[in-house]
């Protein structure tokens, strides 16, 4: 029978795989045991796939990082990946960005770059591919594009929110829930709706 101590600790563990912040903002009496535990998730993962985990980042034990030799994944300092999320590389996350459960993230051939401390929010999808549609074949067996997706520094992409294939989001932008990017997002930017269209702008909130 595990002990109560052994029993808080793995709900402990829990909680901060659905809510990393708790993570950076634990007691030195947690992060003495958290530190170990994330370290040696790190080090199966680098061992398992082509990644670049920063010795500070925090991954989830059920996150999915999935990072053939061609397909990097790189996290940034302090950079934390949550529950359930879904990474398919190549992708690049900088320093403190957040992606929040059961995001979904696949960089296709060209990939996905994030700048520092963005917030990806639950359920949000990131797609940095296309299938083709014409009508002289099936759509499983139509050829599949990738430009790449660009997300900048300090972005908020609410839940459910969709960013499709060679978008840009400039930096400060924010994206409502629910909304499909399809077009580049300027700085500062506020969009929302499906397609998403501007209906703000951060500077003049």
């Amino acid at each position: 029978m595990p002990t109560r101590e052994a029993t808080q600790r793995e709900q402990h563990m829990r909680r901060m795989e659905h809510m990393p912040h708790l993570y950076f903002e634990a007691k030195p009496e947690i992060r003495a045991w958290a530190e170990p535990w994330q370290a040696e998730l790190r080090a199966t993962l680098r061992a398992l796939e082509h990644v670049e985990l920063d010795d500070t980042c925090f991954i989830a034990r059920s996150a999915r990082l999935f990072a053939e030799p061609h397909r990097l994944i790189k996290v940034g300092p302090r950079a934390a990946i949550a529950a359930d999320a879904f990474l398919h590389g190549p992708i690049e996350l900088d320093a403190d960005v957040s992606i929040n459960p059961f995001a979904v993230l696949d960089g296709g051939r060209k990939g996905i770059t994030i700048g520092a401390g963005t917030r990806i929010a639950s359920h949000a999808c990131v797609y940095a591919f296309d299938h083709g549609l014409a009508l002289d074949q099936a759509i499983r067996s139509q050829p599949v594009s990738s430009l790449g997706v660009r997300i900048g520094q300090d972005v908020w992409i609410g839940a459910n929110a969709s960013i499709t294939d060679g978008v840009t989001l400039g930096d400060h932008a924010v994206v409502g829930a629910g909304a499909v990017v399809t077009r580049d997002v300027e700085p500062f930017a506020i969009v929302a709706g499906v397609p998403a269209r501007p209906i703000g702008d951060r500077r003049r909130r």
